[in-house]
């Protein structure tokens, strides 16, 4: 990742967040009532088709903020490792920009939504690519554009950026990626039929490994709401102040985690939360407030789309609680804002 380029500036959004007091912010009693309640939703079903995945407690439910200072206010299990999965896919599509140039990514990646299940088997045959990076058939097309000598410093190079995102050291789950490597026959034919159309080069079966290696990476909430908050602070983690992206390209990557990133359901998503956001098959969510911070959610329960229930739910009360919905008149979080900043009378 780029590191020449420096963090930019707090503005006055960074600065009202920095003043907020996590002990009497009524943020942390919302995200409380928020806990509470939503625990009690036992609906969705945990995630079985790999099976480490089945292994996961359908209570564990943990919300977290993380703001573009640094400030972080949470609740309940934030510290709990479960495997990213394809939010994984939002940061190694930025990595891909990086490495490769937008308009190389676009000639092998497009970026359109396709309203089908993310593990559908379909390519986009007009212009011989994947739809976009957000589906498996994009996010393995993806891995194939990051470069490295060999195998091994592809997977070092993915995991130092997912650590310059997170803040600190992070590990691939290998019993995890050996269940996903075992099972994971229809992504194996995602690769060989898009090696048989060109779309990926002859390292397209390290590409796969790549791929599954990606997925089984081990993060938390808090993890997930930090990642978020450096997308929200133009690239810069707002905790350690590396960038792990460049400003042009953050744009591009939310452009997609708001236009594909919750599988089948982004539209509805889009309409209803309207956050840029990433959710994966372990229960993970993370959502972004340009400007503000980012919200990280893990809740192992899945609805029939493949998104965490309780996630799904706590991220639409919040949007609709705090006005954060990035297209409406005078969004930006302000209702957020003076929350995080107000103090109890």
């Amino acid at each position: 990742m780029s590191t020449n380029q420096p963090a930019p500036p707090i503005d006055e959004v960074g600065a009202l967040l920095g003043r907020m007091r996590s002990a009497a912010s009524p943020v942390r009693d919302v995200l409380r009532e928020l806990h509470e309640r939503l625990s009690k939703d036992d609906s969705g079903e945990v995630a079985t088709y790999i099976p480490e995945l089945a292994k996961a407690n359908p209570g564990w439910f943990g919300l977290s903020i993380c703001t573009v200072d640094g400030n972080t206010i949470e609740f309940g299990d934030v510290s709990q490792p479960f495997t990213i999965q394809s939010i994984s896919k939002a940061f190694v599509y930025g990595m891909a920009l990086e490495d490769r140039g937008l308009e190389n990514v676009l000639a092998k990646v497009g970026v359109e939504p396709t309203g089908d299940a993310f593990n559908s088997i379909v390519l986009d045959e007009i212009s011989n690519r994947p739809f976009n990076p957000m589906v498996n058939a994009g996010a393995i097309a993806t891995c194939d554009l990051i470069n490295g000598a060999d195998h091994p410093e592809r997977v070092a190079r993915m995991l130092n950026m997912i650590r310059t995102y997170c803040g600190r050291e992070i590990h691939i789950d290998h019993s995890v990626f050996l269940s996903e490597r075992m099972t994971g026959h229809r992504n194996r034919a995602m690769a060989h039929l898009m090696r048989n159309f060109g779309m990926m080069g002859e390292k397209f079966e390290e590409s796969l490994e790549l791929y599954f290696q990606q997925c089984s990476i081990l993060v938390t909430a808090s993890d997930l709401a930090v990642m978020g908050a450096t997308l929200a602070n133009a690239g810069v983690n707002p905790k350690t102040g590396e960038r792990a992206i460049s400003a042009d390209n953050v744009k591009y990557v939310l452009s997609l985690m708001l236009t594909c990133g919750m599988y089948d359901y982004a539209g509805e998503w889009a309409f209803r939360v309207g956050l840029p956001a990433k959710s994966g098959v372990a229960g993970g969510i993370v959502a972004v407030i340009p400007g503000v911070g980012g919200i990280g959610v893990f809740s192992p329960p899945l609805d029939a789309k493949g998104n965490s229930v309780r996630g799904v739910r706590a991220c639409t009360e919040l949007s609709q609680r705090f006005g954060l919905h990035c297209l409406a008149t005078g969004s930006g979080g302000n209702a957020l804002l003076e929350a995080l900043t107000a103090r109890r009378r």
